[in-house]
């Protein structure tokens, strides 16, 4: 299964880190969260991947020149940043018409892969995707999802105050090739994938729950905890 790593974004909350490093390398517990991903992808069966690059994009190529995994890895620098459903759509060709992964990669996630991946292939026939989701602290500076019985995405609540509820969207899916060939064909001129896009799958978006480290490392406090996490 081929993987799109979401890596070009600008980090101005983690500054003045981020001044001299991408995001997407910032050090968790000395490797480059970058590197975390990469390897534990490869670890569950996962791979090629394809990371978008912009910011700092030099150091990001020096990254993965010296990788141990840049045989799998192809880089595509956006001069100017597409969005995250503008990466997808530039980039459907990349899936080869198969099921495959996109990943916002400033995430710290310790999930368990495999079962994510089992979790897909057992889901309901209506649904196109799969979407990890995880206990937030922090509800009301999340994308909280609501649930039916089955695990399937009834409602979303995008970052509002006092959501009913503190599970999260972890912004880490399994999409179906059917999901794919459809944002190739109707959805070129979208931009955010979490507010463009997932509203018209509602009823369409089975749900993986991780209940391992998961956290957003793109502010001060959530690199802190990231840091602090067991592993």
């Amino acid at each position: 299964m081929r993987a799109l790593l979401l890596a070009a974004g600008l980090g101005t909350r983690l500054r003045p880190l981020t001044d001299t490093i991408p995001k997407c390398l910032v050090p968790v517990k000395g490797q480059p969260l970058l590197d975390i991903w990469l390897e534990r992808l490869t670890e569950a069966g996962v791979g090629p991947f394809l990371v978008n690059t912009h910011y700092l994009v030099d150091k990001v190529v020096a990254f993965i020149e010296t990788s141990a995994f840049r045989e799998q890895v192809t880089l595509v620098h956006e001069k100017e940043m597409l969005g995250t459903a503008g990466t997808l759509v530039a980039n459907i060709d990349f899936f080869k018409g198969q099921d495959g992964m996109l990943i916002h990669a400033d995430n710290y996630c310790l999930a368990d892969l495999t079962a994510f991946r089992k979790a897909h292939i057992n889901r309901p026939s209506e649904c196109v995707m799969t979407m990890m989701t995880f206990q937030t602290d922090t509800p009301s500076a999340c994308g909280i999802v609501e649930l039916d019985e089955r695990g399937v995405v009834i409602g979303f609540h995008e970052k509002v105050l006092n959501p009913p509820g503190n599970l999260a969207n972890g912004a880490v899916y399994i999409l179906s090739s059917d999901f794919l060939a459809c944002m190739g064909n109707n959805f070129q001129t979208l931009n955010d994938f979490s507010t463009d896009v997932l509203h018209r799958f509602v009823g369409q978006i089975y749900t993986y729950q991780t209940n391992d480290v998961f956290v957003d490392v793109g502010s001060p406090l959530g690199y802190a905890k990231a840091n602090l996490s067991a592993r």
